[in-house]
């Protein structure tokens, strides 16, 4: 049962204002509180709409969640997990949710086993995805108030890093690309630069090269799909692997992009929580023979 602790610093205040303002409570979250009707004030059942609180008054409430997910035995790569969140180091070639066509293998259905294997009463929360074909770090949510509290668009709570294999050399080696993106016309996959597109800023750094390949540090101040991808084509040097955007995969038949590192300060805590991962056995043979 998620609490909250109204801090000595706030005046009093409607149970609902806290939550929402200072406990990262979102408004679909809150519907869902009202509607299960199971809400405390310092152990008290109350009227989540009309309860008032005062600083030191503790707030708790349940919701029932359900999935339609299946919890499947797969490898599951834990790089942390605490009570609130859950740090999972994605394989190449494997979907974050389950679709229509694809049920029983993504990392859902593989979060979900290990949830029941250790007893935890969660579904699935991601915080953020990957395409199937990047691998790396994923950061999942346990509750959904946390799930929202890190993927706010104006809160930028958590950074992640990526280490791309590209072809070729980029000049300058160290630079940024601020180009706009846009669905491309006639696909429902694709992405392109537009100047009618959304924002988009990608900042890389070249960390080796050989004669036909580079391997960057790459840092996003968006999120917009595919980006990485779409704004190396752009600059054309695509990602190795990548034949949606006009990469060779001879060598590599998935796009060369790994998530690396996820630093964020901890919802609950506060404290400072920095993770990384290594290369992948097939980037990181690549990049040894550099």
């Amino acid at each position: 049962m998620p609490s909250y602790i109204v801090p000595k610093s706030l005046a009093a205040m409607s149970a609902r204002d806290f939550l929402q303002k200072h406990a990262g409570i979102s408004l679909n979250l809150w519907r869902k509180i009202k509607h299960h009707d199971k809400f405390y004030i310092n152990g008290q059942k109350a009227h989540p709409t009309t309860a008032f609180v005062i600083p030191n008054d503790e707030i708790s409430y349940t919701i029932e969640e359900s999935t339609s997910i299946t919890a499947v035995k797969l490898p599951l790569d834990i790089c942390y997990e605490d009570d609130y969140l859950l740090i999972i180091n994605k394989p190449a070639g494997q979907l974050v949710h389950p679709t229509t066509k694809e049920r029983m293998n993504s990392l859902a259905n593989a979060v979900l086993y290990h949830y029941k294997q250790t007893k935890q009463d969660y579904i699935f929360h991601p915080v953020h995805r990957l395409d199937r074909n990047t691998s790396g770090l994923v950061l999942i949510a346990k509750l959904p108030q946390i799930q929202h509290q890190l993927s706010d668009q104006n809160n930028k709570r958590f950074h992640r890093i990526y280490k791309a294999i590209i072809e070729g050399t980029l000049i300058p080696s160290a630079g940024t690309i601020n180009a706009p993106i846009d669905r491309k016309a006639g696909s429902i996959i694709e992405r392109i630069v537009s100047a009618s597109g959304k924002e988009a800023i990608t900042h890389y750094r070249t960390l080796q090269t050989s004669d036909k390949l580079s391997l960057l540090k790459i840092e996003l101040d968006t999120g917009r799909t595919h980006q990485i991808r779409v704004h190396l084509a752009y600059l054309s040097h695509p990602l190795l692997g990548d034949d949606l955007y006009g990469g060779n995969h001879d060598i590599l038949t998935r796009q060369a992009l790994h998530a690396c590192q996820i630093s964020f300060f901890h919802p609950i805590t506060n404290k400072s929580v920095d993770i990384s991962c290594p290369l992948p056995p097939d980037m990181a043979r690549i990049v040894s023979s550099f």
